[in-house]
């Protein structure tokens, strides 16, 4: 806690009283139960032309007294500019605008604990908002697990697989190389089209696309179809029915393998569990998507691939996949 208190209107003008009666300046701060280095400093910073005027010093006090409180980042309409396009038009989470700044500008722009509060203070919201609204707020990701009745029976994982997934090669599981492939469906209304999606461990790049339905052939098309130029080591799917005929996609692309996790361990295939997360801020839960152009879909996937991840030290899955480097902020 300080105990120090700036000098006053009425000290200065005491300061030019004694200075006028030739008072040193260790005999002014007994007067004024001052510290003579603050006396000093007072008469040595605040004189103009030679001259001590009290109202003067008073006003240069203001000044700097401004200068010494810290400003607001987003209050530079620039910087919130692409704070607000990031945030709202490419779904950028806060700690990825401020990481992908920072690596940017080489050094830090803006904390995401400031744009977390711009968030929350309606810094970033647009228009008016309705009673009861909590506007940009709703843009945050939420988090929640589903939870199985007593009566639940598990049917997942009654498909033949080939390979468990503590088979899975070394480098899937450190991530060292690319060519290790997590994948999964993205349902939208029951038994119609849905997206079904690749990601790549290494560099979390996304490939896939829409299939007619959430049947096995459909999707083992669009596997096929996603991965045949891309590098090929292995594919951890879930254990969902429509990955059923796995061994199509084994004999068509080149004999990579499969591995699948157990039932209802989503964590050791969390990479693309996340993706599809991302991906629902673009395609809601229950939302058609049979009459989705698929150039849509390819630009969406596009654009998480070029949104900058955390865990690749704010880099895009886009550049690390590819070995380039983009300019996006």
């Amino acid at each position: 806690m300080c105990h120090y208190k700036h000098l006053t209107l009425e000290e200065r003008e005491k300061i030019l009283f004694f200075s006028a009666k030739e008072y040193s300046v260790t005999e002014i701060a007994k007067e004024l139960g001052r510290n003579k280095s603050t006396i000093s400093r007072e008469l040595k910073r605040n004189r103009e032309a030679g001259q001590y005027l009290p109202w003067a010093a008073q006003q240069k006090y203001a000044q700097r007294r401004k200068k010494c409180k810290p400003h607001k980042r987003l209050a530079d309409p620039a910087l919130l500019r692409i704070v607000r396009e990031k945030f709202l038009e490419h779904q950028w989470s806060p700690e990825q605008i401020a990481g992908r700044l920072a690596l940017e500008h080489h050094k830090t722009i803006v904390s995401y604990a400031t744009i977390y509060r711009a968030i929350y203070s309606g810094m970033l919201d647009t228009g008016r908002r309705s009673h009861g609204s909590r506007g940009v707020i709703r843009k945050l990701r939420h988090r929640g697990k589903a939870r199985h009745s007593k009566q639940y029976e598990e049917r997942r994982g009654k498909i033949k697989i080939s390979h468990d997934i503590s088979q899975r090669p070394t480098g899937a599981a450190n991530r060292s190389r690319r060519g290790h492939w997590e994948g999964d469906t993205v349902a939208g209304v029951k038994g119609k089209a849905c997206l079904v999606t690749l990601v790549d461990r290494k560099s979390r790049y996304l490939v896939g696309g829409k299939a007619d339905a959430k049947k096995a052939d459909a999707v083992n098309a669009v596997i096929i179809q996603a991965l045949q130029n891309e590098p090929l080591r292995s594919i951890t799917p879930d254990r969902g029915k429509e990955f059923a005929k796995h061994a199509e996609v084994t004999a068509a692309l080149d004999q990579v393998q499969f591995y699948f996790p157990l039932p209802h361990h989503p964590w050791e295939r969390g990479t693309n569990e996340n993706t599809n997360g991302l991906l629902r801020e673009y395609f809601p839960k229950g939302k058609d998507l049979s009459d989705i152009p698929d150039s849509y879909i390819q630009e969406k996937f596009d654009e998480l691939n070029k949104r900058p991840r955390k865990c690749l030290g704010y880099r895009t899955p886009f550049e690390v996949y590819h070995s380039k480097l983009l300019h996006l902020a």
